[in-house]
């Protein structure tokens, strides 16, 4: 079998357990590879443009619906058909780095499981860390923003500890938390609880005091006015701190994961890296884009639910 460069630094490991032995583990290094599970995703892909095509020329909404989206649709092909004829045709982008098409699908059909597990580790510690930083974040900034004697106290802590990248407390979290899962959800919280307490308590803070005085006048008592004036007043910048929190804490997420964590999908990239599978790594990222997007999306739904009164100017 013909062999690729590999990495320098697996030389030694390919002496200690033998090649044989080393074709064992998950590696790009070595071709050729089946181009069937590629096959049936360019007929799939082609028979789905078919179906969408006659289903457009009977259903007028359906075609009034993809017709706006036709031009994103063929320009996602044309750059598979680029990326195919820079790699796999004509191999002008050099391997392992660069890998086609069809060894990227083969990751996604020959490693589900791995991926599916990575994933969902992923997942929980981005939902959990959000969910935590969240609600530390508006009861953090509501005092902030609400009452000045909180605010005095506060005010030093969020600005020494808010300004400081959450990565950079990577090796504290690792040496005071138990485990790496908690550690890292940890950072994420604290990703998020920085820019959601900076907006909630901005929110809050300037909230006219007409409304206030409005308040008080049909007998609302200073609870009422917190939570019937202040908190909605202040709810679509509290989304903004949260949108900004969220691309925060996926770049704390997959860093911490790299660094100390024994899944998810930061430890699956170091892991593919390690072994020179630059496909795996390409699978994993695309994994983490539909993940992340999908994440948004769904934070995005929430904020139109909860604010139908204000009519939304972005979409996702």
């Amino acid at each position: 079998m013909k062999i690729k460069p590999i990495n320098a630094g697996l030389l030694p490991l390919l002496a200690s357990i033998g090649l044989k032995e080393f074709q064992k583990f998950p590696t790009d290094i070595f071709s050729p590879i089946s181009t069937e599970y590629y096959e049936l995703f360019i007929l799939g892909l082609i028979g789905v443009t078919g179906v969408f095509y006659l289903v457009s020329v009977f259903v007028k909404g359906f075609r009034e619906y993809w017709g706006e989206r036709a031009p994103l649709a063929a320009a996602a092909v044309l750059l598979v058909v680029v990326w195919d004829y820079y790699t796999s045709k004509t191999a002008r982008l050099p391997m392992p780095y660069f890998p086609g098409p069809e060894r990227v699908i083969n990751v996604f059909i020959e490693d589900t499981e791995t991926l599916t597990r990575s994933a969902l580790s992923s997942l929980k510690l981005i939902v959990g860390g959000f969910l935590l930083g969240s609600l530390a974040g508006i009861v953090c900034g509501s005092l902030l923003g609400w009452s000045k004697r909180a605010a005095y106290w506060l005010s030093p802590v969020v600005r020494i500890l808010g300004p400081v990248p959450a990565t950079a407390w990577i090796p504290v979290c690792l040496l005071v938390f138990p485990n790496a899962f908690t550690a890292s959800v940890f950072l994420v919280s604290l990703a998020v609880w920085f820019p959601v307490t900076l907006m909630t308590a901005s929110a809050i803070y300037n909230v006219p005091k007409a409304y206030y005085e409005a308040a008080a006048l049909l007998g609302t008592s200073q609870r009422g006015q917190f939570f019937r004036v202040a908190v909605p007043h202040a709810l679509p910048t509290i989304f903004v701190g949260q949108f900004m929190g969220v691309g925060a804490s996926f770049l704390v997420l997959i860093t911490a994961e790299m660094v100390g964590a024994s899944s998810g999908l930061g430890w699956y990239i170091v892991w593919a890296i390690g072994w020179a599978a630059y496909a795996k790594v390409y699978a994993t990222l695309i994994i983490s884009a539909v993940i992340f997007s999908g994440f948004i999306k769904l934070l995005f739904l929430f904020r139109d639910k909860l604010m139908g009164w204000q009519p939304s100017f972005v979409k996702w």
